[in-house]
């Protein structure tokens, strides 16, 4: 087999959703749950392995029946970023680890696969989605920066190691639906408004 460089991806379900008010991953969007939209979004086939951080038992089973692997989070009170290390440490011997939220219900797999596919042309790089030059999710980090990773501490993320060093990064141009997160009950409303026109 040609050395084509291990890569991970790591879906970030772990977060209390305090602004949201409820398990966000649980809210709908045209009868389908935020999670399971997460979930259908990784283009599996792109991955050595899939890696689900949560907190919540129905999101690990649901990571069973994806054929993904699930790390329970006991701890998302301590913020992103132990949500990252549990992901990064599932997956330290890839070569690069994609990191994807769960609250882009819009995100299409093609997109999260073309990313997997450009990283693997230029696998020192930092690869991200984006759309008019503006940097969203999922992004794509290459080995050198698990150590910066590693280091995050409570709601930092990885826009933390990027912007050290936004020479390394390139994006991969997408709609800007894609790249819409609910936050808020009322940004799921917005978007169900939207998707309703």
């Amino acid at each position: 087999m040609e050395n084509t460089p291990k890569l991970g991806c790591v879906v970030m379900a772990a977060g209390n959703a305090r602004r949201f008010g409820e398990n966000k991953l649980a809210a709908q969007l045209r009868g389908r749950s935020l999670i399971l939209r997460a979930l259908e979004a990784v283009p599996a086939e792109k991955f050595d392995k899939v890696v689900v951080v949560t907190q919540y038992p129905e999101v690990m089973r649901l990571a069973g029946e994806f054929r993904f692997a699930a790390v329970h989070n006991p701890h998302p009170d301590y913020g992103i970023s132990h949500t990252i290390a549990l992901g990064l440490t599932e997956l330290r011997d890839c070569d690069g680890v994609l990191f994807q939220v769960s609250d882009q219900p819009l995100l299409r797999r093609e997109s999260v696969a073309e990313l997997a596919d450009r990283w693997r042309a230029r696998p020192e790089k930092i690869a991200a989605l984006g759309h008019g030059g503006v940097r969203g999710n999922p992004c794509l980090f290459p080995a050198r920066f698990f150590p910066e990773l590693l280091e995050l501490r409570e709601d930092h993320g990885g826009n933390t190691v990027i912007r050290r060093h936004e020479e390394d990064l390139f994006l991969l141009e997408v709609p800007a639906e894609e790249l819409h997160d609910v936050d808020t009950v009322q940004a799921l409303e917005e978007l169900k408004a939207e998707a309703a026109r």
